[in-house]
């Protein structure tokens, strides 16, 4: 979910990051952020009207990191960036953060105009391509099973159906092979170093690139300045923990990337100061879960503890984003011990503090 949807009480302080460039590029231009390094924008239009990608000049053309959502608006903005600040020079292979389309929406369109190679973690790239399969497809059992079981009413059911198998039609066609990175990875592109962090949570096997030498750290989704990931489960694996596996990702990155990097995240702007949002995502959920526990004093539905995570009314439109993230933090409390569920007759999960 967004960031500023969970409430936050008065002595939980949001840290001052800084922002060393003021404008962003506009669709079709660029940013130098450091030598051989551009920042660009692609539409995405909704609620976040755009994400960054990025250009690392390699030998005579550009890796890029990240490709925005597929369709024709997204080509468009990638044609005008090759006439423009990219020079009509051909890009060398693609970087992947993650498997959400409007990360690897175009890679499939770059890889095949390119003829190069993407680079992607094997979890991401078999995770998208499973769902890709989806598209066209009836709404399984048991994924509606799921939903009843969060406290659905029929309506929800029924919107859930008519909408799902839409993962796909935010892809081009996925390429057909990809280069494995793995976590710890050092990556020579052009003249520096990156290495490959990976975290876990928002998505299976997120990789961010972090180079030494220019001090930078493009983080995808993993850290952002304004806005918090959305950390979900799904009905694909109902008994996951992804807030564990996100907040120990978010430690183990402080531990592991100096505090000095310039942070390029996904969304929002490029940022100094990443070890205080580390700390300021890491206290939020926890707040959250302390909330959460003291709330299942009685019995709650998933849909009845919305109100404790979230500032806003959630309707149809959050819904989906809402269960999922409510699920992630109700099952990280059963984890650790602190909640118990049941599931009554009509197959309705109740959760309640633990004994």
């Amino acid at each position: 979910m967004r960031d500023g949807l969970e409430d936050a009480p008065a002595e939980i302080v949001r840290p001052k990051l800084s922002y060393p460039f003021e404008v962003g590029p506009a669709s079709g231009e660029a940013v130098d952020i450091a030598p051989g390094v551009k920042w660009l924008r692609m539409p995405l239009g909704g609620a976040l009207a755009a994400i960054n990608v990025w250009a690392i000049r390699e030998g005579e053309g550009w890796a890029i990191v990240d490709t925005g959502m597929g369709g024709v608006a997204t080509r468009d903005a990638w044609r005008a960036a090759f006439q423009g600040p990219l020079e009509g020079l051909p890009v060398t292979r693609v970087f992947v953060t993650h498997m959400h389309p409007d990360h690897i929406g175009m890679a499939g369109w770059l890889t095949r105009k390119f003829d190069c190679e993407l680079w992607i973690t094997r979890l991401e790239f078999v995770t998208c391509r499973s769902l890709a399969l989806d598209t066209g497809r009836d709404a399984p059992e048991v994924a509606v099973r799921f939903y009843r079981a969060c406290g659905w009413d029929e309506d929800a059911i029924d919107q859930y159906k008519a909408k799902f198998g839409g993962f796909g039609r935010g892809l081009h066609v996925l390429p057909d092979s990809f280069r494995r990175l793995n976590d710890g990875d050092r990556v020579r592109i052009g003249d520096h170093e990156w290495e490959v962090v990976v975290g876990c949570g928002h998505s299976p096997e997120h990789a961010s690139l972090w180079c030494p030498d220019l001090k930078l750290m493009i983080s995808g989704d993993q850290v952002l300045p304004k806005i918090s990931s959305n950390v979900s489960v799904f009905p694909t694996e109902p008994e996951a923990d992804p807030l564990t596996d996100w907040l120990t990702s978010l430690s183990a990155i402080k531990a592991r990337v100096p505090d000095e990097v310039l942070v390029l995240p996904a969304h929002n702007e490029p940022f100094h100061g990443l070890h205080a949002r580390l700390d300021h995502l890491i206290a939020g959920h926890e707040r959250s879960l302390r909330r959460l526990a003291a709330e299942l004093a009685e019995p709650r539905r998933v849909i009845d503890v919305f109100h404790v995570l979230f500032r806003r009314t959630i309707g149809p439109e959050l819904l989906g984003l809402a269960t999922g993230e409510s699920l992630a933090h109700l099952n990280c409390l059963r984890r650790r011990g602190l909640a118990v569920r049941e599931r009554d007759a009509d197959g309705i999960d109740w959760y309640r503090a633990a004994a």
